[in-house]
């Protein structure tokens, strides 16, 4: 299980996720019976955010990430080698996306948010989608509903049970809104890594199977700049250099 998170404010999209890996195995006895399933960590080292730097879109993966015995971050760089070219853009990658999952996994419980900025005549406009490969379906999250009217706010997937009973409202317990218009850029990298922390301490001190976990990655756009990595788990060794 993952959690991943993509917050879109007026003057820029932050997406962020975790970095845990986990799988269930399924054992047997050697008479064939079936044993009880064991869910256990395989990595904290798991890359669930990416950018496609040359059409500056990034994607969020959450869901089932051994797809055929190899790893999400594998399909996803097969992806941007085989499909993309430079004239994609945040339009036409997320039916792609899901297209090029469906040709080996059709029924994969795998879901995506891509997100970035299209250049139409002399204004970035804003885009957000939610895609899911088994259900085959690409849908834009950043607009009102049946209306052209770009809306701001979060969308988050994955263990999202934790983070939805403090911010979403019910009839027993209102909860006071999160004013997205007027939420600064740096405002949501604070929030989308609140949202990403909140999920693993509070998972931490619960009785659960403790599938998110491990460092924050968060991914920025901003419509006049480059999309850069506001903080990024990177390749070590065992011995730490002095500074």
């Amino acid at each position: 299980m993952s959690f991943v998170i993509t917050v879109y404010v007026p003057t820029g999209i932050v997406m962020a996720s975790d970095s845990r890996q986990s799988i269930t195995i399924e054992g047997k006895t050697p008479d064939g019976k079936s044993l009880p399933k064991i869910e256990t960590v395989s990595s904290d080292f798991a890359y669930k955010t990416f950018l496609m730097p040359a059409q500056r879109v990034g994607i969020n993966t959450f869901g089932e990430s051994l797809l055929g015995k190899i790893s999400i971050e594998s399909h996803i760089k097969r992806f941007a080698e085989e499909v993309l070219d430079d004239n994609d853009d945040v339009n036409s990658i997320p039916r792609k996306l899901v297209d090029f999952f469906r040709q080996s996994f059709p029924q994969a419980d795998t879901a995506f948010h891509v997100a970035g900025y299209n250049r139409i005549e002399r204004k970035s406009i804003p885009y957000v989608f939610l895609c899911h490969v088994g259900k085959d379906s690409v849908q834009r999250q950043n607009l009102a509903h049946n209306t052209e009217n770009i809306v701001y706010g979060a969308t988050w997937g994955g263990q999202a049970d934790v983070i939805a009973s403090l911010l979403q409202p019910t009839q027993a317990q209102p909860k006071p809104p999160i004013i997205w218009d007027a939420m600064t850029v740096q405002d949501a990298i604070d929030f989308a890594i609140y949202a990403v922390r909140t999920t693993i301490d509070t998972m931490r001190f619960q009785a659960r199977p403790k599938n998110v976990g491990g460092p924050v990655d968060v991914l920025l756009f901003m419509p006049d700049e480059p999309p850069r990595w506001i903080q990024r788990k990177e390749f070590r060794g065992e011995i730490a250099w002095p500074a």
